[in-house]
């Protein structure tokens, strides 16, 4: 279960695939913001569980919110039983999943104690997780790295809160303390940031990856389904390198995430090395740093904005 301590930062760093790894997950864990990473970033469910031996290892002893881990609970992820038996096995504090909401594997991580957090981009998709049982909702909005919904992130939130009375994420435009500030103002428990990860020493991301974002602006990102039959957000300029800028606005693909994220990197999956994913807060990312370093710089801006908010509801009306 996750546990918040006092000096940790209301942000879950986003599991995205081939970026997040054993690395960033120890290093957000230890600086007081919740680390994931995607169950198939391990070819096999046998490094899968290495991974999750490392982490534990890096962790042991040390007081930190929580990690994570994330499910593709679609019928083309050959893996899910296996991977979910392994997240029971180790009892993983927090699952979570996209592309289906699915109550026999809530029942499975409630079984432990763990929670299950769902990625959702409207609201019938709330609906149908809430009534299988989830913990907390990820509103994936508009904006947001990788597979993205089109609702503005205060829509979603606001629609959710509506229906759900768990945990909630809001996951779009988040970069900077700032933005934390202001999910956690407009009623979200915690921000949900991938992006700006992305961008540090203990990411996965190739450096010309981290290049590109910092030379990006949200004009620069492209919402298609052209790449894993999931509408998602791409650097433009990633796609018009791999010559697949003319066809993302064309008709989608199939989806198949065994086919996509489980083939040899030299093969079919080859898109997603190059092809590569950014939210519209890119404008806001301008270096790589140490994970310790940037969340020192987002609790730094987070507390400056609360301090800002509180100084402007002190004023006389």
């Amino acid at each position: 279960m996750l546990q918040p301590e006092n000096n940790s930062l209301p942000v879950i760093a986003a599991p995205m695939f081939l970026v997040s790894g054993p690395e960033i997950v120890a290093a957000c864990c230890k600086n007081g913001v919740v680390g994931t990473f995607p169950a198939l970033n391990q070819r096999t469910s046998e490094g899968f569980e290495d991974w999750l031996n490392t982490i534990k290892q890096n962790l042991a002893g040390i007081t930190h919110p929580g990690y994570g881990v994330n499910l593709i609970v679609h019928d083309t992820n050959p893996r899910l039983q296996q991977d979910l038996a392994l997240c029971v096995k180790h009892e993983v504090p927090l699952v979570i999943t996209s592309l289906g909401a699915v109550k026999d594997l809530v029942d499975a991580v409630h079984s432990y104690g763990g929670q299950v957090f769902h990625d959702v981009t409207n609201l019938r998709h709330a609906q149908k997780a809430a009534d299988a049982g989830v913990d907390g909702l990820i509103a994936v909005s508009a904006g947001a790295g990788g597979h993205a919904g089109t609702l503005h992130p205060l829509a979603l939130l606001g629609e959710i809160r509506k229906i759900f009375n768990g945990t909630v994420c809001m996951a779009g435009c988040l970069s900077t303390g700032a933005d934390v500030a202001s999910a956690i103002a407009a009623g979200a428990d915690y921000a949900y940031m991938g992006t700006r990860f992305i961008c540090t020493d203990e990411s996965r991301a190739a450096m010309e990856y981290k290049k590109m974002i910092e030379q990006a602006s949200a004009k620069d990102i492209v919402y298609t389904d052209k790449v894993s039959g999931v509408y998602a957000n791409f650097l433009g300029a990633s796609l018009a390198a791999a010559q697949s800028d003319e066809d993302a606005h064309g008709e989608g693909k199939p989806i198949d995430f065994g086919k996509e994220l489980l083939a040899p990197a030299d093969g079919d999956a080859k898109a997603w090395k190059d092809i590569w994913s950014a939210g519209h807060g890119v404008g806001n990312i301008h270096n790589t740093v140490p994970v310790a370093s940037l969340i020192n710089e987002l609790k730094t801006q987070y507390h400056a904005a609360l301090e800002r908010a509180a100084n402007r509801a002190a004023r006389p009306a």
